[in-house]
């Protein structure tokens, strides 16, 4: 019961976060919840090693929003720089 409860969570970490950054995202649901899921470990991995949560305490609702949002910025950049800037030789 506990990986579908955090599988809902991560899906509406994962909504929230896609909401809350501008753009279009072309990142479908399961994604979606992929993103909530690893914006909670980034958040609790962040604020362990900044001294906010103590070893075995994963992050809040709000600390998986600022990770999951981080890990799609990151994402958005990654994918906007790797395409698009070839010659083509005709």
């Amino acid at each position: 019961m506990g990986f579908v409860y955090m599988a809902i969570v991560g899906f509406v970490v994962g909504l929230v976060a896609r909401a809350i950054l501008p753009g279009t995202q072309s990142i479908g649901i399961i994604l979606t919840a992929v993103l909530g899921i690893a914006g909670s470990f980034v958040a609790g991995f962040l604020g362990q090693a900044i001294g906010w949560y103590q070893a075995g305490h994963g992050a809040g609702f709000i600390g998986s929003v600022i990770g999951a949002v981080l890990l799609l910025w990151a994402y958005g950049k990654f994918k906007g720089s790797s395409g698009g800037g070839g010659s083509s030789a005709t």
